[in-house]
């Protein structure tokens, strides 16, 4: 067998992560035992809820330890199996880490349709960020036609869904984003009526003649404080992420609880993992809409196992345009 390239923890990040908390290592690649499979790992999946599980605060997952392979979803190819849901061939996704091979347990992969081109659609689009701006917007958000929906790292993976869902449920969108490459992808490519560049303009300022009645939380922050003054009466404010605080060592009050009593509005955070009832159902009505043309999608592509640190670090840094990936080998 070959063995296992794989980056690890190597120090629990203080503020900002830098190259040194991670390390790269080798151990020998070993047989998945009965309801296991041995998975190559093809592409992974690069995203702000990683930097919560590398500190050692209390949260909704288990955090990492030092020497932990870095947690990551996965697109892989099945090499070896040891359950009959998976023969060799079948492409998956799961949780698998950041690196080249992973015993799963056959239960806890998704099986990725032949016919989905690419397949690394089942990352983004059609996978668990797609799925998080799905359930965000219409369970939690709860969209109305003539609603003006704002959208936070408008054109991340979640966001640039998010926004585009908006649409299609007959809502005027504007997304907040930091650059002018950004900017142009929010209305030439994703199709939102209004983009905010929170680099070169006053976000409060561009908003002033707004109302906003779904507020899709990404960033949090002083941008997330901007968007809460031009709420609507009722506005429904979802908390999907944090990511300007995630390496903050003194967070910042994201929002002032008294503006819910001025607006009578709602605040609710969520986790895409309460839902995986209802997986299937967002994949087919996604799956629908990106054949369609309804809904499009940018690639942030990394080349490279040992460059995950730094794709990772420059996402962070909202380097990424689009869905960020780790390409780590090609498909057998």
């Amino acid at each position: 067998m070959p063995v296992n390239r794989r980056i690890t923890l190597a120090a629990r990040p203080v503020g900002f992560p830098q190259d040194s908390d991670f390390a790269l290592d080798e151990v020998e690649v070993g047989s998945p035992e009965v309801g296991e499979v041995l998975v190559r790992v093809l592409w992974a999946s690069v995203d702000p809820y990683q930097r919560g599980r590398m500190s050692a605060a209390r949260s909704y997952a288990k955090s990492l330890e030092v020497g932990d392979v870095i947690t990551s979803v996965n697109l892989g190819e099945v090499v070896e199996g040891n359950d009959p849901r998976f023969t060799p061939g079948d492409l998956v996704v799961g949780q698998l880490g950041w690196q080249e091979y992973a015993t799963a347990r056959a239960g806890t992969l998704r099986a990725v349709p032949p016919v989905l081109e690419p397949p690394t659609l089942a990352l983004h689009a059609i996978g668990l960020t797609g799925f998080t701006a799905y359930f965000g917007l219409f369970d939690i958000g709860k969209p109305r036609p003539g609603d003006t929906v704002v959208v936070s790292a408008a054109a991340g993976a979640v966001g640039q869904i998010a926004g585009q869902l908006a649409k299609l449920a007959g809502c005027r969108t504007i997304g907040i984003v930091g650059g002018p490459e950004k900017a142009r992808d929010l209305t030439e490519l994703y199709g939102y009526d209004l983009a905010i560049d929170y680099k070169s303009d006053d976000v409060g300022e561009a908003l002033r003649s707004e109302r906003v009645d779904v507020y899709f939380d990404n960033v949090g922050g002083e941008i997330s404080q901007a968007v809460q003054r031009r709420l609507n009466l009722g506005a429904r404010i979802v908390i999907c992420g944090q990511v300007s605080q995630y390496n903050a060592q003194r967070p910042e009050p994201t929002f002032h609880p008294g503006l819910l009593v001025v607006f009578r509005a709602r605040m609710e955070g969520f986790l895409v993992f309460d839902y995986a009832h209802r997986y299937d159902e967002a994949a087919v009505k996604l799956a629908h809409w990106v054949a369609n043309g309804d809904i499009h999608w940018r690639e942030d592509v990394t080349d490279g196992l040992e460059n995950a640190p730094r794709a990772f670090i420059g996402m962070l840094k909202g380097e990424n345009q689009g869905k960020a990936l780790v390409k780590v080998a090609e498909r057998a």
